[in-house]
Order: C-alpha cells, then sequence, then structure tokens
C-alpha cells in the first residue's frame, strides 16, 4: 500500500502532529539519556540544543490555555530541573565556541537564503539564553 506522501506530495498525513509530537517525545528521550553530549556541541554540529528546544517548546504554548515558562520548558526538555543539569556542566572550550558560533552563523545564511525569520520572541533569546560556558558536560 503507497502512503498518501507518495501519491500526494503536498497532502498531509492525517495524524502527523501526533506522529511529530511521538518523534519529539523520542527525541527527548535521546537527548535526556546522552547528556554526555553538551549543548555548545550539538550547537557546533547542528544549529541547536536542548535550551532551544525548551525555547521553541515555550514559544508554542503561549497562544494555549496554559503557556509555559522558559524554566518550565527546560525542566520538561532535560526531563530534570534545569539547574541540576547546569550544574554538572563544565566550562566550554574556545574550540567549542568557535564551531557553536561557525553554525550560528550558517542557520543566519540558511534562514536568508530561504527567506526564513525566526519569531520575533525567538530572537531575542535565540540560539540559547545561557552562556557556553554552561552547556559543555563534565
Amino acid at each position: 500500500m503507497k502512503s498518501m506522501e507518495r501519491d500526494h506530495p503536498h497532502m498531509e498525513h492525517p495524524h502527523m502532529e501526533q506522529l511529530e509530537a511521538a518523534a519529539f517525545r523520542r527525541l527527548l528521550e535521546h537527548l535526556r539519556m546522552r547528556q554526555d553530549v553538551a549543548n555548545v556541541d550539538l550547537m557546533g554540529q547542528a544549529g541547536f540544543c536542548r535550551n532551544c528546544l525548551a525555547d521553541w517548546l515555550a514559544e508554542a504554548s503561549v497562544e494555549t490555555p496554559w503557556p509555559l515558562t522558559r524554566e518550565e520548558a527546560r525542566n520538561h526538555v532535560y526531563g530534570e530541573p534545569y539547574v541540576d543539569f547546569k550544574a554538572r556542566q563544565l566550562e566550554a572550550t574556545p574550540d567549542q565556541i568557535a564551531r557553536m558560533e561557525e553554525s550560528l552563523a550558517e542557520n543566519a545564511r540558511q534562514r536568508r537564503a530561504r527567506g526564513l525569520k525566526l519569531d520575533r520572541q525567538l530572537e531575542d533569546t535565540f540560539p540559547a539564553s545561557d552562556p557556553p560556558s554552561i552547556t559543555g558536560p563534565r
């Protein structure tokens, strides 16, 4: 049986929102398991980190009856109080910071090339609100 995507490339799967939510939960589970991977390294390689996911989650909740604070979103993403995770982190190295900055510049280039703009609310806090010194693993 062919999928709807193959039959109609512009038609969305009727359960896509549920599938995306399940994939997001799986991503959170994976990031919680792999605390050996520092946020600064995620930023350096992929241009986003756990803090970014938390910021996006909080921003997405703004229009709901129960908006999340940044702290609540971070606690959810980290699967523990954010301050506990933060306390275990080492200072980022100059190389990690340089890779992160290169990756952020690439994010900006990609957004410009595609005509994308981050939401105004995220622009004030992106890529992450914490300095790199707290994003490396111990």
